[in-house]
C-alpha cells in the first residue's frame, strides 16, 4: 500500500505544549477509528511552522478525508516512491 508524506503548516506547531499535541493527536486516532483500517498515521515530525505526517493509505482521496473529518490542514500531500537510508550507500 502506497505511503505518503503530509505537510501541515501549522503556526508555532513547535511551541504546541504536550497536552495539544495528545489532543491532535487523539482527534486524529478518533478519525482514524471511524475511517477503518484502510488507512494508517505511522508517525508525524513536529517543526517549528510545521507538522509532517506519514500516513499509509490506499490514495490520496482517504488522506484528504480524514484531514477535513479532524479538521486538520493540508499544505501538501507527497507518495513516497523510495526510501534510502544509509545502508542505500552500500
Amino acid at each position: 500500500m502506497p505511503k505518503y508524506v503530509i505537510e501541515r503548516e501549522i503556526e508555532g506547531a513547535g511551541g504546541l505544549s504536550a497536552d495539544e499535541l495528545q489532543g491532535i493527536s487523539q482527534r486524529s486516532c478518533d478519525v482514524l477509528e471511524q475511517l477503518g483500517p484502510q488507512i494508517q498515521w505511522v508517525e508525524s515530525y513536529v517543526t517549528g511552522n510545521k507538522i509532517f505526517c506519514v500516513y499509509i493509505a490506499p490514495d490520496e482521496s482517504l488522506i484528504k478525508q480524514h484531514a477535513s473529518m479532524g479538521e486538520f490542514p493540508i499544505s501538501a500531500i507527497h507518495e513516497v516512491k523510495t526510501i534510502i537510508d544509509p545502508t542505500s550507500a552500500e
